[in-house]
């Protein structure tokens, strides 16, 4: 299994408009790097829900239900998307600030690269901010 991080605008698409709705696409990345992991991305990984924007923080958790898959958003082009399902709300958001203080973190792509939507992330990494939640 993998663990990722999935980033999005919550004003556009949020946690409130994921969670406990089913499986739902994850389609609309045009990063050739973020579709790349997408397309590495295998049924059953953990994925944690991001909020980027004003208020940066690892929201929820959710799964992968579904593998690549063509986008149907896409005209043309080699984009993909896949199917996430939530697993549930964290106890308390992780904040980026709280992230970046964290030496694990300083080489990951949420901490260097920004703005790229998907993202794999450590066993370690993942787990750290599982236990985040709950202090």
């Amino acid at each position: 299994m993998k663990y990722w991080l999935v980033k999005t605008e919550p004003e556009t698409y949020g946690w409130i408009d994921f969670e406990g709705k089913g499986p739902q696409i994850w389609e609309g990345v045009r990063n050739y790097q973020a579709r790349n992991h997408l397309k590495e991305m295998k049924t059953g990984d953990e994925v944690l829900f991001y909020h980027s924007g004003k208020n940066a923080e690892v929201v929820g958790i959710a799964n992968v239900v579904k593998e690549y898959y063509p986008d149907p958003s896409a005209d043309k082009g080699d984009w993909v998307a896949v199917d996430l399902q939530s697993v549930r709300l964290l106890k308390r958001p992780v904040s980026l600030a709280e992230i970046k203080k964290d030496d694990r973190f300083q080489d990951t792509m949420l901490v260097r690269n920004s703005r790229l939507s998907v993202a794999p992330l450590t066993n370690e990494q993942y787990y750290w901010i599982l236990e985040k939640e709950n202090s």
